[in-house]
């Protein structure tokens, strides 16, 4: 039995994904505002990235940029990267657990409001020459 504990566990370490990443959770903005502004740096380098999400007045802006900086220096100071070389290799947003809120309506009755959360992921990878595969 502990024979294939300790395969199964060999083999989920091969297949761990490697790459630099960070994760904010239960930040209090939708996770709908927050794609839009994934959307945007999804692809482009680190240092574009950044700019982007300085100019961008999006209200899920702001946790984006926080999270994109802790990966980076997650890349830096964790696996000894150049931030010139990363790029934003894949980044989405979940939906967090909602806080359930009553908004009082005519006749003693209430309507429910979802104040929504999200967890932010960013993930970094290094850019290939043009010549490697």
């Amino acid at each position: 039995m502990a024979g294939n504990m300790k395969k199964k566990a060999a083999r989920a370490e091969e297949t761990r994904d490697t790459r630099p990443r960070a994760v904010a959770k239960y930040i209090r903005v939708s996770p709908y505002k927050v794609r839009r502004v994934l959307d945007l740096i999804r692809g482009k380098s680190v240092r574009e990235a950044q700019a982007i999400l300085e100019h961008c007045t999006n209200g899920g802006a702001a946790p984006t940029r926080k999270v994109l900086l802790s990966a980076v220096a997650n890349a830096e100071h964790n696996r000894g990267m150049d931030r010139s070389d990363l790029y934003v290799a894949a980044c989405f947003a979940d939906g967090g657990s909602s806080l359930k809120r009553m908004q009082p309506v005519s006749k003693g009755r209430g309507h429910a409001i979802l104040k929504r959360t999200s967890h932010i992921t960013v993930i970094l990878d290094v850019k290939k020459a043009e010549g490697e595969l």
